[in-house]
C-alpha cells in the first residue's frame, strides 16, 4: 500500500486527506498493489485516501481470489500488519499468513537461547509457538525466527546508537526527547538497562508469525525474504517512473495514471526476468545514444548515432 497525493484544495468523495506516507498534508487516494513473489504486478487497486490501511487487504485479496478460484493465497507481509484483529481478518476469510515480527516481539524462548552457553550459528532457525488473542479467547501461532550475524551487527550497531543517545540526554548534552533505552520519573532520567540487555539478546534475529502448520520452515523465511522484490516494485513505481504525484481531476484519469504505472512495472519486470538485465542498465547505456540532422543548402542529413557493441547487443 501507498499513497498517491494531489495538488488541490477541494476535496471530493475520492481525493480526501488521510494518514500520508510522505507526512503530506494535501488531498491524496490509497493504492494497493498485489504482487507475486517475484515483485511481479497481478492487480491494482485505488481506494479513498482516509481509507485505513490495516481495512484493504482482504477486500483486495478477495478480489484477487473471486478472479482466480483455483489458486491457493498465502500472503506474506510486514510486521505493521502483526495484530490480533488483523490475523483474525485474514484467517476467517480464508487465507494463509506470514507476518514480520519485530525483533521486540521475538519470543522469550528464543531470545533466551544463547543464556545456556551455546550461541546461535549463522542462519540458524527456530520453530516455536505464541499465544494470541482472540475475541476473548487466546489461541497458539507458530512463529518461526532466523538468526544472521549480518543482521546481529546491524542491530548492535543501531542499539549502540540509541544508547548514545540516551546517554547525552541523561548528561544534558543533548535535547530531552523520547528515547528507546531512556527511563523518565518525574525529573530522574536513567537507563532502562533491563530494555537495553533485551535488545541486545534479540540482535541479528527476526521472525515470522504463520498460520501455515506444515509449511517448512526455510520456505516460510524464503517467503518472507522475498517481500525484498516487493519494495523493489514499489521504488520504480514511486521514483523511477514518477506515480506521485498526480496532476489529474477527472477520475477516469486519477485511475489511468496508476494503471500505467502498474503496466510499466509489469514490462520492466518480465524485461529483467527475459533477459537477466537489470532495466536500469540499457536505460544508462542508451540515455547518450543520439542520431543528429545537419542542414546543407536547405537539405537535411540524418546522421545516425554510433553504438558500441555491447549495446547492440543489448538491443538485440
Amino acid at each position: 500500500m501507498t499513497t498517491l497525493f494531489f495538488r488541490v484544495e477541494k476535496e471530493d468523495d475520492y481525493r480526501i486527506r488521510g494518514l500520508s506516507k510522505e507526512r503530506h498534508l494535501g488531498l491524496q487516494i490509497v493504492i494497493g498493489f498485489l504482487v507475486d513473489e517475484r515483485g511481479f504486478p497481478v492487480q491494482l487497486h485505488s481506494f479513498e485516501g482516509n481509507k485505513a490501511e490495516t481495512l484493504t487487504l482482504v477486500p483486495v485479496l478477495d478480489a484477487f481470489r473471486r478472479a482466480h478460484p483455483n489458486v491457493t493465497v498465502s500472503v506474506a507481509c510486514d510486521a505493521g500488519m502483526l495484530s490480533a484483529s488483523n490475523l483474525t481478518a485474514l484467517e476467517d476469510a480464508g487465507y494463509g499468513f506470514i507476518v514480520g515480527s519485530r525483533i521486540a516481539k521475538t519470543p522469550y524462548d528464543i531470545a533466551e537461547y544463547p543464556n545456556d552457553g551455546s550461541a546461535l550459528a549463522n542462519g540458524q532457525i527456530l520453530d516455536t509457538t505464541v499465544w494470541f488473542r482472540r475475541a476473548g479467547s487466546r489461541r497458539q501461532l507458530r512463529v518461526v525466527c532466523q538468526y544472521r550475524q549480518k543482521r546481529g551487527r546491524l542491530d548492535l550497531r543501531n542499539i549502540d546508537k540509541q544508547l548514545e543517545k540516551a546517554n547525552g540526554i541523561i548528561e544534558g548534552t543533548s535535547a530531552m526527547k523520547k528515547g528507546r533505552f531512556l527511563k523518565v520519573a518525574g525529573a530522574t532520567k536513567a537507563l532502562d538497562t533491563a530494555l537495553v540487555t533485551s535488545a541486545k539478546s534479540r540482535a541479528g534475529v527476526k521472525g515470522c508469525v504463520i498460520n501455515l502448520d506444515t509449511a517448512p520452515a526455510e520456505a516460510i523465511i524464503d517467503a518472507h525474504r522475498q517481500l525484498s522484490n516487493v519494495e523493489a516494485s514499489f521504488r520504480a513505481a514511486k521514483n523511477k517512473l514518477r506515480a506521485r504525484h498526480a496532476h489529474h481531476r477527472h477520475l477516469k484519469r486519477i485511475d489511468a495514471h496508476p494503471t500505467i504505472v502498474f503496466a510499466a512495472i509489469a514490462v520492466s519486470r518480465h524485461a529483467q526476468e527475459t533477459t537477466g538485465i537489470s532495466i536500469k542498465r540499457p536505460v544508462k547505456l542508451l540515455a547518450p545514444v543520439k542520431d543528429g540532422v545537419f542542414t546543407v543548402d536547405g537539405n537535411e542529413h540524418l546522421i545516425l548515432a554510433e553504438m558500441a557493441p555491447e549495446i547492440e547487443k543489448l538491443l538485440t
